[in-house]
């Protein structure tokens, strides 16, 4: 389930990426199977090391070249690399989780070569407004680690300028997901046993594994308005 379109983003076969806040991996893998050379950098050592066990799954079943994917524990603020050592940068629901996000927009512009781009995501403002009023328990200060703002597109692009980048296309992707999102805040975030909850997620797996039609087509409608997550683009000024 990608958030970010690698058409867009401009990635090609031999560009450096990073992907900041890369979770488990997804945009990473998609970008090595791409023919990038991927930097997967997160906070978490347990993510880190699934990435590191699925790279290589990967190199064993002759999916991506050994040396395609390495992971990298890092902080957005203080990133580990030269000057202009990246062609694309995606960043998928991270800058929500950092109360600094001017000082991370600044430090990935830093890393990020002339006329490079970037893919910043983050949650949309509709459905995150509706997550924020249904618990308390989604975003900070009441949950560590949780959503500390709301975006609206301006204000994104604005942190974006702000650092010195070009903000360009944008649009929203995952309707499915907040509906799904809604439920867990309603019952609580937690509480992953919930019959509603359970079955939306089997709707959702479905979904990425098999992408029937039907689902393909509410993505479509949908997500200019309901879609969980919010991407902009931007670019980095030729020197």
């Amino acid at each position: 389930m990608l958030t970010a379109r690698y058409d867009v983003l401009g990635l090609r076969p031999g560009d450096r990426i990073l992907d900041l806040g890369c979770g488990g991996g997804r945009h990473a893998f998609e970008a090595a199977r791409r023919g990038a050379v991927v930097t997967a950098v997160d906070l978490d050592l347990g993510e880190l090391k699934d990435v590191r066990g699925l790279t290589a799954q990967m190199v064993a079943a002759g999916e991506i070249p050994d040396e395609r994917i390495a992971a990298v524990n890092g902080d957005a603020l203080r990133l580990p690399f030269a000057d202009g050592t990246f062609d694309r940068i995606i960043a998928s629901e991270v800058m929500e989780h950092i109360p600094d996000d001017a000082g991370a927009a600044r430090e990935l512009t830093r890393v990020l070569r002339p006329g490079g781009t970037m893919a910043i995501t983050v949650p949309s403002w509709l459905p995150e407004r509706i997550c924020w009023a249904l618990s308390d328990e989604y975003h900070a200060p009441f949950v560590e680690g949780g959503h500390v703002r709301i975006y609206t597109e301006t204000g994104l692009r604005s942190v974006l300028r702000g650092a010195g980048l070009r903000p360009g296309a944008a649009h929203h992707a995952h309707a499915l997901h907040s509906p799904y999102w809604w439920l867990k805040c309603a019952v609580g975030p937690r509480n992953d046993e919930h019959p509603l909850v359970q079955a939306w997620h089997r709707l959702l797996v479905w979904d990425i594994v098999e992408g029937p039609l039907v689902t393909r087509v509410a993505e479509k409608v949908l997500s200019p308005v309901l879609g969980k997550s919010l991407v902009v683009y931007a670019t980095k000024e030729l020197s």
